[in-house]
């Protein structure tokens, strides 16, 4: 996965920890954060910038070098902020991977629906923030002891929104055993159809990685 540059806004417990764990990755990162106390659970030699202000701000924004950002995190303690940053991201400067943190699950629908993913506190981890950041990684939550089964989660990508889920499996080497749609999980049935946004469950065979990988890339580059 290629290194980009991200912004995160917030720099509490999960601001930092968020880009603690992206600058170990290899990305370039810029934290905003109105109190320049909380810089301080950076560590010491952190390698990313800070930037003192407010990510609804444009001003503080452009500091934070938003304009050459590949994603955006908004994890403040409120979620006006972060919905207010997180638009801002997504249709100003038109950043393709945006999260926001949300304390109120009933509006996730409705920022999904603005393209933009989010975790309610309940669920919040770094690693699920990373997930949402970079939607293309296929994650494994689980192998068998030989490695010949894996369960992975992936982002469906939006070229595939619309098709149905059963044309990803393949007899004996893909099942689609679940989907998260709008943070609710559910078991799909054999006709059900994608919907941008889903995040997908999937049992694959050792050998059939790399093909359902090529597959998804392949038709999702193609709506590009």
């Amino acid at each position: 996965m290629a290194a980009v540059h991200v912004v995160v806004v917030g720099c509490g417990r999960v601001g930092s920890g968020l880009a603690v764990s992206l600058t170990r990755d290899g990305h370039t990162v810029s934290v905003i954060d109105k109190r320049p106390a909380a810089f301080r659970r950076l560590p010491e030699g952190w390698g990313g910038e800070t930037v003192t202000g407010f990510g609804f701000d444009r001003d503080h924004l452009e500091a934070a070098g938003v304009r050459r950002a590949g994603a955006f995190a908004a994890v403040t303690s409120g979620d006006n902020s972060n919905i207010l940053s997180a638009r801002i991201a997504r249709e100003t400067y038109e950043i393709e991977n945006v999260v926001a943190r949300i304390y109120d699950p009933r509006r996730a629908i409705i920022y999904q629906r603005l393209g933009i993913s989010t975790v309610a506190t309940v669920t919040w981890t770094t690693d699920q923030v990373l997930r949402r950041l970079f939607p293309e990684r296929s994650v494994t939550d689980w192998s068998s002891a030989g490695g010949e089964l894996q369960l992975i989660e992936r982002a469906l990508p939006p070229s595939w929104a619309g098709k149905r889920l059963a044309e990803l499996e393949e007899e004996g080497r893909v099942r689609v055993v679940g989907i998260t749609r709008a943070d609710e999980a559910r078991m799909p049935t054999k006709d059900a159809v994608g919907q941008e946004g889903d995040l997908l469950h999937l049992v694959v065979h050792q050998g059939a990685l790399e093909n359902l990988q090529r597959r998804l890339d392949a038709r999702d580059g193609a709506a590009r």
